[in-house]
């Protein structure tokens, strides 16, 4: 590796470095090129190009080429499922022992962390044949992955009401005593699903825990209700993926909207797919909910699985397909799976501003609109390292025709 493009040694733990590293020549969507310095897992200084070239006293950075990159606050995977994730061509029934879940939850969190996704959140399911088993394992992956990824879980029971919900209570308790992120699930799929939802209110307000719920939301008085229940809960609430709401008369949808705004739940939809815990209804109306003033993340939901069996697990599809098809700007699509991501996970934010932490995303092109169609070539930084590269050159052959055009190649220079 040449030393233009070394990266800072790293603990075993996990934990942040203080050495810096120095990103030369990066494009700022602004339309700034800048060097930004890197140091303690945040962001040092950003300034203009060659005036960081000294660094900190003592040493100069680890340097890392950035010409022709976009430089953007890295995106977050806020609807994912590790432990079901790359199945779909498994054969006979659903492996969960120990082993097969921890290979494809790694292999899943690797693969989102290639494309930038630098903080995940995955639901796993509890209770019923598997018990704690998934959640064991995604929990030892995400040990595994310190100092490459943040993972969190949500555990999520199938029953919490009526005689066999007793059992799925007691195991969502015990999740969170292993060490479970949020309390989950999937109201609707319970015979009281108003009685799912204030179980799992109450666990995660005794616990002082997130909340995260599948709801397909299509039915505007049982979702007013769990609106009614969820307001004002600390650390918050999130919904997903809500793609029946689309489907309702505007009028009730939007009234929906703004209760889900006045109770302060975030939104995650899957433009990329539904997944199993919730019925496939297309992607929620994002520019309403978004009109209405609630908070609207992208996830990529089921990858790979019996529900969807394509999928890339990549935040910036999820961002091109809501700009494409769903009337975004690529600005606000953007959002969807970077500030709103992490927002709906309980991170900080992110931007490219001295302060900030060190998460980020660089990616070959010009500007956003390109970099969400054209994303070949990305370096992801966590905690202010480079965990890791995707490299892409597309080459062309020689035309017979000289058209005198000169039109820009990437490709390999011939060997003089």
């Amino acid at each position: 590796m040449p030393d233009s493009q070394q990266q800072p040694p790293h603990s075993p733990s996990g934990q942040t470095d203080t050495a810096a590293l120095l990103l030369c020549g990066a494009r700022l969507t602004d339309g700034r090129t800048v060097d930004v310095r890197l140091g303690g897992g945040r962001i040092e200084a950003v300034g203009t190009v060659g005036s960081l070239a000294a660094g900190a006293p003592g040493a100069l950075p680890a340097r890392v080429d950035l010409a022709g990159h976009l430089l953007l606050p890295a995106p977050a995977e806020a609807h994912a499922h590790s432990d079901t994730a790359l199945t779909a061509e498994d054969h006979g029934p659903l492996a969960y022992d120990d082993r097969a879940i921890r290979r494809r939850a790694t292999e899943a969190a690797l693969l989102q962390l290639g494309h930038g996704a630098t903080a995940l959140r995955s639901h796993v399911r509890v209770g019923d044949v598997q018990g704690l088993d998934a959640l064991t394992a995604v929990l030892e992956v995400r040990r595994s992955l310190r100092g490459l990824a943040e993972l969190a879980t949500v555990a999520m029971p199938r029953v919490l009401t009526g005689a066999a919900g007793a059992d799925g209570l007691a195991m969502l308790r015990d999740a969170l005593k292993m060490g479970a992120s949020a309390v989950g699930g999937c109201p609707d799929a319970d015979p009281d699903p108003t009685g799912y939802v204030e179980a799992v209110l109450e666990l995660a307000s005794e616990h002082g825990c997130p909340v995260d719920l599948h709801t397909d939301a299509s039915d505007p008085a049982r979702l007013a209700r769990l609106a009614a229940m969820a307001g004002g809960l600390r650390p918050g609430v999130t919904l997903g993926p809500c793609g029946g709401l689309g489907g309702l008369p505007s009028e009730v949808a939007s009234r929906a909207a703004d209760q889900l705004a006045a109770a302060g739940v975030t939104v995650v939809c899957l433009p990329q797919g539904a997944c199993g815990s919730a019925d496939g209804r297309g992607t929620a109306p994002v520019r309403l909910l978004r009109a209405a003033g609630v908070r609207v993340a992208a996830g990529s939901g089921a990858l790979r699985d019996v529900s969807n069996p394509v999928g890339r697990g990549d935040p910036l599809e999820a961002a091109y397909l809501l700009a494409s098809r769903y009337g975004l700007r690529p600005e606000e699509a953007y959002d969807t799976v970077s500030r709103a991501a992490r927002a709906a996970l309980g991170l900080p934010e992110v931007r490219v501003e001295a302060g900030f932490p060190a998460e980020l995303l660089a990616v070959r092109g010009d500007g956003l609109t390109g970099a969400l169609s054209l994303a070949y070539s990305r370096i992801v930084i966590h905690r202010g390292r480079v965990v890791a590269r995707t490299s892409a050159v597309r080459e062309y052959c020689d035309s017979a025709a000289e058209s005198g055009l000169e039109l820009p190649r990437q490709g390999r220079e011939e060997p003089s």
